[in-house]
């Protein structure tokens, strides 16, 4: 029995764990608030800490990219740690992100590095409004941004990000200004990459986000051309950063052309539709990546949507008796904003696909799920 050790107790190492019992995996997970090595199930049973972990390991990954550095450096130094440290730390630095797809020629927003007021009107001069700025470090589902539309609002703008930079604890802070892009819609491609090379990629997914949180992804037959592209740029990043693991991929589509948003490094919240949608699921090839087994198959079973649960802790019993809905729940606390869970559904086409989740979003609270009433309409208007 391979043991695995994954950094960060949250959802992901959960539902890792719960896709690695039936390979035979041992999987267990560093709380890194606590340093101590917990099941991902049930996190009070303890087994030592971080340096226990790594003796007891076979396999080391990351179930996010915001992990102290100290805490990647020691991993790596075992030679047990996949993705390698360099991947995670590129994955949670917009700065180093954006070198990334520039050494490999990638397309992606034009962007300007803003570290002080010189530098903001730099980059307002070098870009176009309307223009997004994002913290370089640490920024998630929409946090850490500012958009300046109109160049009046600028000196305010400036002022909120300069009293955020000097209130910032986290070493190294900064702000990446990019050139806001008018897209079609946004895209990403889960893909994975083994020891050995060998590259497998899911269907692209179409996402939709509600105040920068993701709301509701759809696996479903997308434009060959888009696929190929996307692949890609998959095996360019991966090959660079001779990569091993699961990698997520955000993409705006403008045209018939895709630019990169950001990557990353780890299975993503776009992805959990293979939990219904594909014969292997992204969590379970994450972990036949790490442990190099041969991968499994990443083709698009059946269409499939992802609904996020946000905030709430139950959901009407109703919901179970559509058919092809599978309910995750993430056994969290409730609190505002946070993922508790996420709700999967599927179809034999995509007719049925729209039917269901029109079914979903006419049961589950208005309040509690916004803009999925309007989703699941628009959707199944472009089947029917």
């Amino acid at each position: 029995m391979k043991k695995v050790l994954v950094l960060g107790a949250g959802q992901l190492a959960r539902m890792m764990q719960l896709a690695g019992t039936p390979l035979n995996l041992d999987v267990k997970a560093l709380d890194v608030s606590s340093n101590k090595v917990v099941h991902p199930i049930t996190p009070e049973q303890i087994y030592g800490d971080l340096a226990a972990g790594i003796i007891n390991a076979d396999v080391i990954t990351a179930e996010f990219e915001h992990v102290a550095h100290d805490i990647l450096d020691e991993c790596e130094q075992s030679g047990k740690l996949f993705p390698k440290s360099e991947a995670i730390k590129i994955g949670g630095d917009r700065r180093l992100e954006k070198a990334l797809l520039e050494s490999c020629n990638t397309a992606n927003a034009k962007y300007y590095f803003v570290n002080s007021k010189e530098d903001f009107d730099k980059a307002i001069n070098y870009l176009s409004l309307p223009i997004i700025f994002k913290t370089a470090l640490e920024g998630y589902d929409g946090k850490g941004q500012w958009r300046l539309k109109v160049a009046a609002d600028a000196e305010a703008i400036w002022q909120d990000m300069a009293d955020f930079l000097n209130a910032s604890t986290t070493v190294n802070q900064g702000i990446v200004a990019e050139q806001m892009v008018p897209f079609d819609r946004e895209i990403s491609l889960v893909g994975v990459r083994r020891i050995n090379g060998d590259v497998a990629v899911y269907p692209l997914t179409e996402n939709h986000h509600t105040n920068g949180i993701l709301t509701v992804s759809v696996a479903a037959p997308i434009n060959t051309k888009l696929q190929e592209q996307a692949g890609t740029v998959f095996k360019a990043l991966s090959d660079k950063l001779n990569y091993v693991g699961v990698m997520a991929i955000e993409f705006f589509q403008v045209g018939d052309q895709l630019l990169v948003n950001e990557i990353a490094p780890r299975v993503h919240n776009s992805g959990h539709w293979t939990q219904q949608g594909a014969d292997t699921c992204q969590f379970e090839n994450h972990l036949r990546a790490i442990c190099d087994l041969p991968l499994g198959s990443t083709a698009l079973v059946r269409p499939t949507a992802m609904v996020n649960i946000i905030g709430e802790d139950t959901i009407p019993d109703e919901v179970l008796a559509i058919a092809s809905v599978s309910v995750h729940w993430y056994n969290k606390g409730k609190r505002a904003g946070r993922k508790m869970g996420h709700i999967n559904v599927s179809g034999e086409h995509e007719l049925q696909l729209a039917q269901r989740l029109q079914n979903l979003a006419d049961i589950l609270c208005p309040k509690a799920f916004p803009d999925l009433n309007d989703f699941a309409k628009k959707y199944l208007d472009k089947q029917s």
